[in-house]
């Protein structure tokens, strides 16, 4: 366990070394140099280039599956430099760097009415920035986190979200201050979209096949009659971005719960697939997204 420690330790001084040289280039060489390094992760990182190929056979067919594969990772290199510029950016710099928005207006209504707002921001794209962008231009509220293994790590983190005064709960935290965001009219960020052990979820349809997926986000939802607002940040072709707001989810419960639960979760799913159908390369797939079976027991609600 101490060397364990240890190292963690040398890769967190490590990275800030390649931070601080990342932070001196500018973006566009490092943006070069990153696509590079990318590819070459795609050949070096064994498990997850053989976990993202699993996943892309499965959803997209064998043919185009390692060709888009090598498109992730050369995109979650990118958007790593990104997050490390987002450290010394300045408000005008971000808003230079999000070329084009679509749909602030649902975003709009939905604060209106003064229920709060369930901002559904997957791993999809740069979605660091999305909430970024967001607190930047004077929205405010609040993001739900799971703490890293390595302290080191989740500072790091918490101090870019906190850079434009996001508040950061995490998962581990009173449910109270969840409430509390959503009750002053605020946004309630949630990652929600992979397939974790510790919290509470169902299964669902995604590219046809069951998925597990996280709950606590619909049902805070129908709890406190916030909507449901899915949000992206893509990755245009000249490494801009293109922040798109969808229609708000209004998430009303009836008698039967369970299946509200179900309706909701799966609408919002639904609609993050039909983006990823869109940009295959911006999604995740280096998780293992159909870890479980539906076949497996697993407990649905607490």
């Amino acid at each position: 366990m101490a060397k364990i420690k240890t190292r963690r330790y040398y890769i967190y001084y490590l990275a800030k070394i390649v931070f601080f040289i990342i932070g001196l280039i500018p973006r566009k060489i490092s943006l070069f140099i990153a696509d590079f390094l990318g590819e070459r992760a795609f050949y070096l990182l064994k498990k997850y280039r053989e976990i993202a190929i699993t996943n892309l056979s499965f959803a997209f067919g064998e043919d185009n599956s390692e060709k888009i594969a090598k498109g992730v990772f050369r995109n979650l290199a990118k958007t790593g430099v990104d997050w490390i510029k987002l450290m010394t950016l300045k408000k005008e710099d971000i808003d230079a760097l999000v070329t084009e928005v679509s749909g602030l207006e649902y975003l709009d209504e939905a604060l209106a009415r003064g229920k709060g707002v369930i901002l559904f921001a997957s791993h999809f794209g740069n979605w660091e920035l999305l909430s970024i962008y967001l607190w930047a231009n004077g929205y405010k509220g609040a993001v739900i986190a799971r703490r890293l293994y390595f302290h080191k790590y989740t500072e790091f983190i918490e101090k870019l979200r906190n850079k434009f005064n996001a508040y950061v709960f995490y998962r581990d935290e009173s449910p109270k201050k969840l409430l509390r965001i959503l009750k002053g009219g605020d946004i309630l960020g949630f990652l929600a979209d992979q397939d974790i052990d510790s919290v509470d979820g169902i299964f669902v349809d995604f590219f046809g096949k069951p998925a597990f997926t996280p709950v606590a986000p619909v049902k805070l939802g129908m709890i406190t009659e916030a909507d449901m607002v899915p949000a992206f940040m893509i990755r245009k072709n000249d490494n801009t971005y293109k922040m798109v707001i969808e229609k708000p989810i209004s998430l009303i419960s009836g008698k039967d719960k369970e299946a509200d639960v179900k309706k909701y979760t799966q609408a919002w799913t639904s609609v993050l697939e039909n983006y990823i159908r869109k940009y295959p390369e911006q999604w995740v797939w280096v998780h293992r997204r159909w870890k479980r079976s539906a076949e497996e027991k697993v407990e649905v609600y607490s």
